[in-house]
């Protein structure tokens, strides 16, 4: 067994190694730009939803309030006309990444003590960096990528993006396992 508090250093230089490369992934590769294609008369869609005055949050639409409801006639007909629809409205303003871009690394350090606790659990020092790569590089992978599958699962996001993010998720983990198996204690 090796403490977690034995790992803060592959934790914190993983994250900010998955932090940099994930900003160079999205702001210097046309890899993400399809993702999410602009709406078609957007100026006019817009418009017509900034007047409905919608709260910031994620909504669903149609969405019924009851079981019965969904089976409705009436609700089926609302379903089969759509648009379907399952969407976010964020807050008007000034567009700034900074909360996401702290977020996103606090996300990143959490994944790293998921996967030091992992592994530590699992391994003791001076283990061969292969048995730390194998432990750390599937817990990261499990962190950065199985979860956004539900997306497309459930709610229909286009499978594409969610497999370039996966294998976005499958660089983060390998570079994650990689600090951890050279920052392993001895």
């Amino acid at each position: 067994m090796t403490p977690l508090a034995a790992l803060w250093l592959p934790i914190l230089l993983s994250a900010v190694l998955v932090f940099v490369v994930s900003s160079l992934i999205h702001m210097m590769t046309p890899w993400h730009k399809s993702d999410y294609p602009k709406v078609p008369n957007e100026d006019r869609v817009m418009d017509t939803i900034r007047g409905l005055g919608i709260p910031p949050g994620d909504y669903m639409m149609p969405r019924p309030t009851t079981r019965e409801e969904m089976g409705s006639p009436a609700f089926q007909e609302k379903f089969k006309r759509g648009p379907v629809m399952v969407f976010t409205v964020m807050p008007p303003g000034p567009m700034s990444m900074r909360n996401n871009l702290i977020n996103w690394f606090l996300y990143a350090v959490v994944v790293g003590v998921f996967a030091a606790y992992i592994a530590g659990r699992a391994l003791a020092p001076g283990v061969a960096y292969l048995a730390v790569f194998r432990f750390v590089s599937a817990t990261a992978f499990i962190g950065y990528a199985l979860a956004l599958w539900q997306m497309s699962i459930w709610y229909r996001r286009a499978w594409v993006t969610t497999i370039k993010a996966t294998v976005d998720g499958l660089i983060y983990a390998l570079l994650t396992a990689g600090v951890f198996g050279w920052l392993w204690p001895h």
